[in-house]
């Protein structure tokens, strides 16, 4: 069997799917000015590449708005082709051990200083962890991997590879499009002390960027606001660009918001906990494997706004996950049930699960899977959350976690699975080829400790003032593109032939 790379003709043909109100607006004239209202769910964000958590639905939201700050070297387009960055040509030896860098002259940084070799190496050697080692040269920056890293560029293209500068007061400068001027906690409400004011984070457009200034003056982003809020905020102007929730998405259409959805960046799924090791516990994972209805928790739970997951890593991004599947079988799994000895968790006592994952829609999800269990005549009891440390609470064996996909590199998030998520575990280094890629996956599918039930998209709601919104399918949102369709007199049109470009003050820099 061969499997050549073809991900991405997923991710291609996934823009077709767009609403063709986004392509129509590519004829009216631009404007300058105004200020981007958007609001995410999760209620705090880092814009320190180095705290994120892989995988993690914070860390999604934080590398959103850090691509507002930051630049990367690569970047790739939705033809599956990767564009310059702030590096402008790059090479590498047959075999792709060795790669060379050739940064993009005279690129500043938002207080004005130069970009120079030795703030790539600072930004690179962390995020691309060992096995890579980072040079400066005198005009660019050169990698050179232990095992051979074809993928490179896909792991460069993505994830928390920005390129920054650290100041000794902590300031993180970015070359990118915008920089933070404005930053407000979560506080109590003045009206009413019971009621919390949300986080808010405010971006002003840079004026000196390489890429030119953005068309938005402002970008105001605001965090932790509850996922029905969310969509009354849309429908009322508050927000111009909001999360929808994947159970508000049917809501939201038939309320005549225009939704965008990206392709499947989030799996649901359930992990057995690493200290579980309990008599027949291979029959106790399979009997529950074979138990789960992802058909009906994708299709009824999430209102076909997800889909069933038989693997670890989504189509589009490995080009093999058709070739798993992950029959439901009651039969099969109640005769699994009945042949447990004595004393088997499952079956003597409740398997506790417990929802590693925030929001309601994962609780739900957790319910279904103990709904499920009990069809089969296993046990799985749903833990409540307690406060603190508490010792003598009955130890937890499931777990219902969300992972968010944040490489383009199948080779290296499933890399990032295995490390976050199996105590100790490590995927080979030179596992890049497609095939020993599958095999690897296949092996850790087979181990039955971390159960895939379903995939979720991204999903956005637009107002029809944003135009120009060419969000790409794997989550990029593109923020620095769009511009507001308003008769506010504030925004006024851009000559014909106007630089982009602007000589407003500019922050000396961002903290995280």
């Amino acid at each position: 069997m061969r499997f050549t790379k073809l991900r991405w003709l997923a991710a291609i043909s996934f823009t077709a799917a767009l609403p063709a109100c986004v392509g129509a607006q590519a004829v009216q004239q631009s404007r300058y000015g105004g200020t981007l209202h958007v609001k995410l769910r999760t209620a705090s964000v880092s814009l320190d590449p180095r705290e994120w958590t892989p995988g993690s639905l914070a860390s999604a939201a934080s590398q959103k708005l850090a691509s507002l700050v930051y630049d990367r070297l690569v970047t790739l387009d939705d033809h599956a082709k990767f564009q310059p960055a702030l590096a402008m040509d790059w090479s590498h030896d047959a075999a792709a051990r060795y790669w060379q860098f050739k940064l993009r002259p005279s690129v500043q940084f938002s207080d004005g200083s130069p970009l120079t070799p030795a703030d790539v190496v600072a930004s690179l050697q962390s995020s691309l962890g060992k096995g890579f080692d980072v040079i400066a040269a005198e005009n660019g920056v050169a990698i050179r991997s232990a095992h051979p890293a074809p993928d490179l560029l896909e792991q460069l293209a993505s994830g928390s590879n920005f390129i920054f500068r650290r100041k000794p007061d902590a300031t993180l400068l970015g070359t990118g499009p915008f920089f933070v001027v404005e930053s407000v906690a979560a506080a109590p409400a003045e009206t009413n002390p019971l009621a919390i004011k949300p986080a808010r984070i405010k971006f002003r457009a840079n004026g000196g960027t390489w890429s030119g200034r953005p068309f938005v003056d402002f970008v105001e982003v605001t965090l932790g606001e509850p996922p029905l809020r969310q969509l009354l905020d849309l429908q009322l102007g508050k927000a111009d660009i909001a999360e929808i929730a994947p159970d508000l998405v049917r809501k939201g259409r038939q309320e005549g918001l225009r939704i965008w959805n990206s392709a499947p960046r989030t799996l649901v799924a359930l992990r057995f906990d690493d200290s579980f090791d309990a008599p027949a516990s291979d029959q106790l994972r399979e009997a529950l494997w074979l138990a789960l209805d992802r058909d009906t928790m994708a299709n009824v739970l999430l209102q076909k706004e997800a889909q069933p997951a038989d693997s670890l890593l989504p189509q589009w991004l490995s080009g093999y996950a058709f070739l798993f599947e992950s029959p439901m079988n009651l039969q099969r799994a109640r005769e699994l049930r009945a042949a447990f000895p004595a004393g088997v968790p499952g079956a003597a006592q409740p398997l506790r699960l417990r929802v590693d994952a925030p929001g309601d829609l994962f609780k739900l999800m957790a319910e279904r899977v103990a709904v499920n269990a009990r069809q089969a005549n296993l046990m799985v009891q749903v833990a409540l959350p307690t406060g603190g440390n508490n010792s003598s609470a009955p130890a937890v064996a499931l777990h219902l976690f969300a992972w968010h996909y944040d490489s383009l590199s199948p080779h290296a998030e499933l890399g990032a699975v295995v490390k976050q998520l199996r105590e100790g575990g490590d995927l080979p280094a030179n596992t890049t080829d497609p095939e020993q890629l599958f095999a690897q996956e296949r092996r850790l599918l087979e181990e039955r400790r971390i159960l895939p039930l379903v995939l979720l998209p991204e999903y956005a709601g637009v107002r029809a003032n944003v135009h120009n919104w060419n969000a790409s399918p794997w989550g990029d949102w593109r923020l620095a593109d769009v511009w507001l369709d308003s008769e506010d007199p504030m925004i006024t049109k851009t000559p014909a032939g106007s630089p982009k470009n602007s000589s407003s003050a500019r922050s000396p820099g961002a903290r995280p």
